[in-house]
């Protein structure tokens, strides 16, 4: 494990393909403390439709979670442009870790200082705090 930390207010994106959650890192002096700071939620993504061109044998599933990781990539450079978060973790499945990547910009990218690719969404606070600081 390295010297490393989560500087405070750091945003936390923990999600799947389905939906992601929002944290902000609330603790001080290289602690982390998640505190939820909100949900973004798919709503109807066959209004949306995926980014780029699909393989034709793309499932329904696969194309919904390709669709969301666009309207992730999205809410996130809006978010930056707002100056709404400094730093930023994902916390995301591995196939919606890979899927998101090209959909970001690099004024996102930029921000991102820690990748995980495990799903966490449905776990406790304490467990993706543990998870994350296992990987700095």
């Amino acid at each position: 494990m390295t010297n490393k930390s989560i500087p405070h207010n750091t945003l936390i994106v923990v999600g799947t393909g389905e939906g992601a959650n929002f944290y902000r890192n609330s603790a001080k002096g290289g602690e982390l403390k998640l505190a939820h700071a909100g949900d973004l939620e798919p709503g109807n993504l066959a209004d949306q439709g995926p980014a780029g061109k699909q393989p034709p044998d793309t499932s329904a599933k696969e194309s919904m979670e390709a669709t969301f990781a666009k309207i992730l990539a999205n809410h996130l450079y809006d978010l930056v442009q707002a100056h709404k978060f400094e730093h930023l973790v994902l916390v995301l499945d591995p196939d919606s870790l890979g899927e998101i990547r090209p959909s970001l910009h690099v004024s996102v990218r930029d921000k991102i200082m820690l990748e995980l690719p495990k799903t966490l969404v449905n776990s406790p606070t304490d467990q993706i705090e543990k998870s994350i600081l296992a990987s700095l």
